[in-house]
């Protein structure tokens, strides 16, 4: 074990929307900065694939085995890269409505209420669309909440061929917007990431480090349990001395992470007066879990038994309009419809529904490709040709419903096999809940692409729509894991997302999440980053130069 002689101020551990934008914060301040990232940079051909490779290759998949509720084995589509799973997210960044932050009744249950409401989450929005150069049009959707300022940037054209289908969703007395996409205004990197605004700035000062191929495996605290004193993490030897270009294991895997068992790595410890999380929810929940000692039996700062519980992602359906028109299977998404977020007048249901995007072009819709519709399931049999040509005829819609939390939905550790044999494995149990709602989301979704076909000459007419949901191994949509409150026995955080045991240990991924919108979290977790790191700055003392 090698002990690093540098001591940091602060230690990332991640760099995705939590991690790469709280560095991006922190790093004026002159403060010493330790960033470890598991994977590597992404080759820009890898982000940016709009092609049949999608689907038949199963890439940006990590190469660990997670296990789900009945114990199967799965491999999670998760980015382990510079960035994260920021470098495969289609750049929508939304804000959570004004009601989400509230206790909101769902036809299962009600939702907790936030202990910190959209008027204080406000300024945090504003800076992160002005930090992640969101263009869009705040005016157009009634159920946006009030900004103080308006997006840096005007929303980008609809594609021409959406522009005749928005034309159809005005006139079905709905309010079509443009969907906030974050972009960099560049031809060869267009979509905004957590690389691009985050790490890459937090690099142009000196006092800040990065270190890639550097998998985080346990944090040790002092003898009584109250501080982290060291980070543990296995580090690539190839990338002990060249931390931010090497790229070959992510050109072999496509995911941004190597196979351990095919390098070698050597262990490290860093040492820092505070160490802040940002491995996503599943992952950082693991480590806690996977580091507990005397002080912390199962699991540092779980005091409250509430660490990796409380699992929730979005439900997500894709709904396939075949044969709708001609496109290159490679536009941008930039329709966003939430006439049905609260409910349906029409159809006589009260309860929260859901959100409405366009998926853009099929060819490089990620999360699409895993998810078991027509041409998820084509791909296995049609050739190259044929998948394109079927790709390039259809419209894809995405469906989002939020869900309520529930203790039993959890990761965790798993140290024994069925038969009582010592074998470690990470559980990932999750039951769905609020699937009424998301169901009405859906058929009313298909009454509405029916209608449309039936009044415009622009689509042709489908009788079905293929359609599903997206499967265990999308977990991008991930949070609630450790939960943010004010009462340490019903949570693990607290208001500025420190552990209520561990002095200190921060988490700033959508762990924190005490409730799912059915809006993306990315927006939220970058707010909460900028929020932290103004705690943060106070607690070390910095000034922002």
């Amino acid at each position: 074990m090698i002990i690093d002689d540098q001591h940091y101020d602060i230690i990332i551990v991640g760099t995705g929307a939590g991690g790469g934008t709280l560095a991006q914060k922190l790093a004026p301040t002159g403060k010493r900065i330790l960033v470890l990232e598991r994977g590597d940079r992404m080759p820009l051909e890898e982000q940016n694939r709009a092609n049949v490779d999608v689907f038949q290759k199963g890439r940006y998949r990590s190469p660990e085995q997670w296990y789900d509720t009945e114990g199967e084995p799965f491999s999670p589509q998760m980015n382990y890269a510079v960035g994260g799973n920021t470098k495969i997210y289609n750049a929508t960044l939304m804000r959570m409505r004004e009601r989400d932050f509230e206790a909101v009744t769902y036809q299962d249950g009600i939702t907790p209420e936030w202990p910190i409401k959209y008027a204080d989450w406000e300024p945090y929005y504003t800076q992160a669309e002005q930090l992640y150069q969101v263009h869009g049009d705040q005016q157009s959707d009634p159920t946006e909440p009030a900004h103080s300022q308006a997006y840096p940037y005007s929303a980008i054209d609809h594609p021409k061929l959406m522009e005749p289908i928005v034309k159809l969703i005005k006139a079905e007395g709905l309010h079509p917007t443009s969907l906030p996409t974050s972009l960099t205004r560049r031809e060869d990197d267009p979509s905004g990431d957590a690389e691009v605004f985050g790490i890459d700035l937090a690099l142009k000062y000196d006092n800040v480090t990065l270190r890639t191929a550097a998998l985080v495996t346990a944090l040790h605290t002092n003898p009584s349990g109250t501080e982290i004193k060291a980070v543990q993490a296995e580090i690539r030897i190839d990338a002990q001395t060249d931390a931010q270009t090497d790229a070959q294991t992510n050109a072999q895997t496509g995911t941004g992470a190597a196979a351990d068992t095919e390098i070698q790595r050597e262990t490290f410890l860093f040492t820092a007066d505070i160490v802040v999380l940002a491995c996503g929810a599943v992952n950082s929940a693991a480590l806690m879990l996977d580091s507990a000692n005397e002080k912390h039996p199962d699991g540092l700062a779980n005091g409250s038994s509430m660490l990796g519980r409380n699992l929730m992602k979005h439900l997500m359906t894709v709904i396939i309009e075949r044969d709708a028109t001609k496109n290159d299977g490679t536009f941008i998404p930039s329709i966003s419809v939430n006439d049905y977020y609260w409910g349906d007048q029409r159809g006589y249901y009260d309860y929260p529904m859901g959100h409405i995007e366009n998926s853009g072009g099929l060819l490089q819709d990620l999360i699409f490709a895993e998810s078991p519709p027509l041409l998820s399931v084509l791909a296995r049999f049609l050739p190259d040709e044929g998948l394109t040509r079927l790709a390039k005829r259809s419209i894809g819609w995405w469906a989002h419903t939020g869900v309520l939390p529930n203790p039993n939905n959890r990761v965790y550790w798993q140290t024994k096999s069925r038969y009582g044999r010592p074998k470690k494995k990470l559980r990932y149990e999750f039951t769905p809940n609020n699937l009424e709602a998301h169901d009405r989301l859906v058929y009313r979704w298909m009454g509405v692409l029916k209608d449309m076909e039936n009044t415009g000459q622009e689509l042709r007419q489908s009788t079905v729509y293929p359609r599903g949901e997206s499967p265990i191994q999308v977990t991008g949509y991930q949070c609630g894991t450790a939960r943010m409150g004010t009462d340490p026995a019903t949570s693990v955080l607290d208001l500025n997302c420190r552990t209520h045991e561990i002095d200190n240990l921060y988490v700033v991924d959508s762990s924190f999440f005490p409730s799912c919108a059915s809006v993306s979290p990315a927006l939220t977790v970058m707010a909460n980053a900028l929020r932290v790191g103004e705690h943060l700055i106070e607690r070390v003392g910095g000034s922002q130069r």
